[in-house]
C-alpha cells in the first residue's frame, strides 16, 4: 500500500518492512514454542518508532498519522502476527492515557511505551460479560485520595506480561450501565493483583489470560477521565482498534500468500512446477484480491479517523471481515503445500491459529454486524444492548 502515502510515511514503511523481514520474522515460530514476547526485540522496535509512531512528540512518539501506525502494525505483523500486537496496544492504550490521563501520568508511561519498555494491555472483559461490554461487575470504590478495585478480569492479552493494565471498573451503583464506567491506569505489580494465563490454541507469544485484582489501591490521579466517563473512551478506542487488527490479519495472511507463490514455482509435478495449473494459482490469485480490498478498507477507516470523519461502521467491517478473510486465505495455501503444510515445521497452521483468535477478541462478526446495521439504519435496525447504555 503505497497510494497517497507521503514520502516520510513510505521512507517509515521501508524502515519496517526491512526490521521485520531481518528481524522479526525468522523468530516467529520460536516465540510460539517459549511463550513470551522477546522484550530486547520490542526495545529495538521501539528505537526504530515503529510502536505509537501515532502518539505525541512531547512524550517520545512521531505525533504521525493514524495511517503511519497502521504501516508499522502491518509490516511487523507480516513477519510475526503476535508482535504487532505490541504496537497495536501502544496506540489502543496510548491514545487513551494521552487523552484521558493527567499530564503527570501520561508523562511517565508514554515514553515508556514508545521506547518498548513497558508493555500496557487492555483490561475490559469479564467472566459473566463479553460483548455486554457495559455490564461490569469489577468494583472500584472510592476511599479518600485513592480508589480500591476488587473483582477479576478475564480474557485479556498479555495478562500475564504487562506492565500496565488500562481497567475499566464500576464506580457507579449496580444498574448504572455505562455511566458508571471508569477507567483507570493500574500498575501490574501493585499489591493485590494476580495474574493467571490460558491453555489457547494459538497466540502463546502473547498469551492470554485472568487478572484478579484484591483490594488494589490506585491513587485518584491514575484514573482517566472524569469518574463515569470510561465507557465512551473504549469504544471510541475500539474503531481505532479494529482497523488496526484488520490490518495486522491481512498481513499474516500476505505472508503465507507470499511463501506459497513461491513455493508454486518451485514445486514440481508431472515435470513442470504446479503453478502452470490454474487450480493451483487461481485459488492464490482470489486470496491476493480479497487481501487487497480489506487492506484498502482498513486504511481508508485509519484516513476517516485522521480526519476526524465518522468511521465506527467501516472499523467494524474491518475487523469482521480481515479475521475471517485471512483465515480462509491462510487455510488455502496451508493446502497448496499439501502434508507439508500440515506440518508443525511449516508456518502456515502457526498463523491460521494465531489469526482465528482475533474472529473472537474485540468483537465477535455478530456484533460487528450489529454494529453496521446500527449505524446504517439507527435504533429501529437492532437493538445493540452495549450502546443502548452508552
Amino acid at each position: 500500500m503505497t497510494a497517497g502515502l507521503t514520502e516520510d510515511q513510505r521512507a517509515f514503511q521501508d524502515t519496517a518492512r526491512r526490521f521485520a523481514r531481518e528481524r522479526i520474522a525468522p523468530g516467529y515460530m520460536a516465540r510460539e514454542r517459549e511463550g513470551r514476547v522477546d522484550r530486547a526485540l520490542v526495545r529495538e522496535m521501539g528505537a526504530l518508532g515503529l510502536i505509537g509512531a501515532d502518539l505525541p512528540e512531547r512524550h517520545g512518539g512521531l505525533g504521525a498519522p493514524s495511517v503511519t501506525a497502521g504501516l508499522a502494525i502491518e509490516a511487523v505483523a507480516h513477519g510475526d502476527i503476535n508482535l504487532a500486537y505490541v504496537p497495536l496496544l501502544a496506540s489502543l492504550n496510548g491514545q487513551i492515557i494521552a487523552r484521558h490521563g493527567a499530564p503527570e501520568l501520561a508523562g511517565r508511561w508514554i515514553p515508556r511505551i514508545v521506547s518498548g519498555e513497558a508493555l500496557v494491555c487492555i483490561a475490559l472483559t469479564e467472566p459473566r460479560g463479553g460483548s455486554d461490554a457495559a455490564s461490569l461487575a469489577l468494583s472500584a470504590r472510592r476511599d479518600g485520595a485513592s480508589y480500591v478495585l476488587n473483582g477479576e478480569k478475564s480474557s485479556i492479552s498479555m495478562a500475564d506480561q504487562a506492565d500496565a493494565a488500562v481497567v475499566f471498573a464500576r464506580t457507579g451503583p449496580a444498574g448504572s450501565g455505562a455511566r458508571g464506567v471508569s477507567a483507570f491506569l493500574v500498575p501490574m505489580d501493585a499489591p493485590g493483583i494476580t495474574t493467571t494465563r490460558f491453555k489457547d490454541l494459538g497466540s502463546h507469544a502473547i498469551g492470554r489470560g485472568s487478572i484478579f485484582f484484591d483490594a488494589v489501591r490506585i491513587p485518584t490521579e491514575n484514573r482517566l477521565a472524569e469518574e463515569g466517563a470510561g465507557f465512551a473512551q473504549v469504544m471510541q478506542g475500539f474503531d481505532y482498534s479494529r482497523a488496526l487488527i484488520g490490518l495486522q490479519c491481512c498481513a499474516a495472511a500476505q505472508a503465507s500468500l507470499d511463501e506459497t507463490w513461491a513455493y508454486v514455482q518451485e514445486r514440481q509435478a508431472f515435470g513442470a512446477p504446479i503453478a502452470q495449473y490454474q487450480g493451483v494459482t487461481f485459488p492464490l490469485a482470489e486470496g491476493e484480491g480479497l487481501i487487497a480490498a480489506v487492506r484498502q478498507l482498513c486504511y481508508h477507516t485509519l484516513r476517516l479517523r485522521d480526519e476526524g470523519a465518522p468511521h465506527t461502521a467501516e472499523a467494524a467491517m474491518c475487523k469482521w471481515l480481515g479475521p475471517k478473510t485471512a483465515v480462509d486465505v491462510i487455510h488455502q495455501c496451508l493446502l497448496t503445500h499439501g502434508h507439508y503444510g500440515w506440518s508443525l515445521d511449516l508456518p502456515h497452521q502457526q498463523r491460521l491459529r494465531d489469526v482465528m483468535g482475533l474472529e473472537i477478541g474485540d468483537g465477535t462478526a455478530q456484533i460487528m454486524k450489529l454494529i453496521v446495521a446500527r449505524e446504517r439504519a439507527g435504533r429501529a435496525a437492532v437493538q445493540y444492548a452495549g450502546r443502548d447504555r452508552a
